[in-house]
């Protein structure tokens, strides 16, 4: 094999595990909700309203932050929401 022939697959290697990545993770966000509400200090998913980072939350169950859940759970928590409280 040359080394042409090498790169080549490498490179092909690389764009199949990126869109099975991909394809997996749009699956995952189809299946999956944000509820805000319910995270405990330090507990968060992703960035909030005063920071950019997961596990970041000041407080538990702060109406800013958010966990993701499988669809149709985070109502049937008390003090669940699918949008932010003010």
């Amino acid at each position: 094999m040359n080394k042409q022939t090498m790169i080549a697959a490498a490179i092909g290697g690389l764009l199949t595990l990126s869109m099975g990545a991909s394809l997996l993770a749009a699956d995952e966000a189809a299946d999956s909700e944000k509820c805000y509400g319910v995270a405990k200090a330090g507990k968060n998913d992703c960035a909030g309203a005063a920071h950019a980072c997961a596990g970041q939350s000041k407080q538990d169950g702060s109406p800013t932050e958010w966990l993701k859940l499988p669809s149709g759970t985070c109502e049937k928590i008390v003090g669940g929401s699918l949008t932010p409280k003010k």
